[in-house]
């Protein structure tokens, strides 16, 4: 039961998980270190639980996720209602935690944040990551809605579709005509490629599809772990690479990138999911996250 949770001490675990230390927390909450460290040991004992791994920064256990998740659960809760009763501190800007896979950020979602009418005094902290794992983020708690590219909904979130990111296969026209003169499902295996990060496996999962399963993309690729830089570095002729339709278009019509194995597109299906609370303020951000997707992304 929530009597059995004293609020003061989940509000204290919250703050020291997006703050990183006791000490930090303190000095958010102005209080000393011992009483954050009292306060997280008595809620520790009242569940029966261990909810901080002390590292550096602390990250919570999978009880602690529960609990941090809880916390920014009231806390906007806590907001809307004294925003309803026109209680005093409602006006106070409020934070919303989303997670953004890069593409996204790159292409189309950024306007999202300017759209979201003023009055609702919000402010954005958005974490980077693969569509493939913010969803992670939100059962973690970390965050309170994701674009994600999972149709199955995180326990206590709602779904919805926003519409299909196309990947086009390009490369620049020199390394196109250097390396990838044969069929597509041989020289791709062997023709250097561009990846995001060494958890990208999606230039594998396409020449593997290709290949039926025989092979991934070859062993040389450079690794750029951003949206822009991706892009630029396949125009720079680095090697191919899959890249947001979006991107790819303008530099296929000034002849920077040209296509490889026209016809051969991916198109990777992207959804919202956000906490399933009652409140007026998430409403109107997934309001406005679907609306910009559906003139952003193919339906």
């Amino acid at each position: 039961m929530m009597t059995d949770l004293p609020l003061d001490q989940v509000r204290t675990l919250l703050a020291v998980v997006d703050e990183g230390t006791f000490d930090a927390a303190a000095a958010a909450l102005h209080v000393t270190p011992s009483a954050i460290s009292q306060r997280v040991k008595a809620l520790e004992q009242r569940t029966g639980r261990v909810l901080l791994l002390r590292t550096k920064p602390v990250r919570p256990t999978e009880s602690g996720e529960v609990l941090v998740r809880l916390a920014r659960q009231v806390a906007r809760l806590e907001h809307d209602a004294s925003a309803e009763l026109g209680l005093s501190g409602a006006g106070e800007p409020v934070r919303v935690s989303v997670a953004v896979n890069a593409d996204s950020l790159a292409t189309w979602f950024l306007p999202v944040l300017t759209r979201v009418p003023q009055e609702l005094r919000l402010y954005f902290e958005l974490r980077r990551e693969d569509e493939d794992h913010t969803a992670a983020l939100l059962r973690e708690g970390v965050v309170m809605a994701a674009v994600t590219s999972s149709p199955d909904p995180v326990p206590g979130c709602s779904v919805r579709s926003l519409g299909r990111m196309r990947y086009l296969l390009v490369a620049s026209p020199g390394f196109a005509a250097h390396h990838l003169g044969g069929p597509p499902a041989q020289a791709l295996t062997e023709a250097p490629v561009v990846v995001f990060d060494r958890r990208d496996d999606f230039q594998d999962g396409f020449v593997r599809g290709l290949t039926r399963g025989r092979s991934g993309a070859s062993t040389l690729r450079h690794y750029v772990p951003t949206s822009e830089g991706f892009v630029q570095a396949v125009a720079a002729g680095l090697g191919w690479g899959l890249v947001p339709e979006p991107q790819a278009d303008p530099l296929l019509r000034d002849g920077r990138l040209v296509g490889i194995a026209p016809g051969r597109v991916v198109d990777v299906p992207l959804y919202w999911q956000q906490w399933k609370l009652d409140s007026p303020a998430l409403a109107q951000v997934a309001q406005t996250v679907t609306a910009t997707a559906a003139e952003a992304l193919r339906p």
